[in-house]
């Protein structure tokens, strides 16, 4: 809208044109278009820049004295954890009204074994000879 009424306003400023000249272009779609790529180079620039900046990410990033241990849900919004701090573990419960620190364990929980995955290929070979 501000666009239009500075074009109103700039050709009635102008002073009048002869026969036969042309008014000056006004930039198409194709304007647009560079003005558009334009912006979200300039946006995906920034956060690309964001990342790379320390203390950038907004606190997203891992923590090396914070780690979650486990996670249980008990209902549609709540959660009980294990978090480890500075190597004590803390049983909390996680609602949507707060988190509350329920339990100091004296001993850290042991260590959950790493889940073993199948081996694709003897998986692959027991499927096809069930297809045959």
């Amino acid at each position: 809208m501000f666009a239009l009424i500075a074009t109103a306003a700039a050709s009635a400023a102008a002073p009048a044109q002869k026969i036969g000249q042309h008014a000056p272009a006004t930039p198409g779609i194709g304007g647009a278009l560079v003005g558009l790529l334009l912006v979200l180079a300039l946006i995906f620039g920034l956060a690309w820049l964001l990342k790379r900046m320390p203390g950038g990410g907004l606190g997203l990033r891992a923590s090396e004295q914070l780690r979650v241990v486990s996670v249980l849900a008990v209902g549609g919004k709540e959660r009980v954890a294990v978090i480890e701090v500075g190597g004590e573990q803390l049983l909390i419960g996680v609602a949507a009204g707060g988190v509350s620190l329920l339990h100091r364990l004296p001993e850290p929980l042991p260590a959950a074994p790493a889940p073993q995955l199948p081996n694709f290929a003897e998986l692959l070979a027991k499927r096809l000879r069930k297809d045959n």
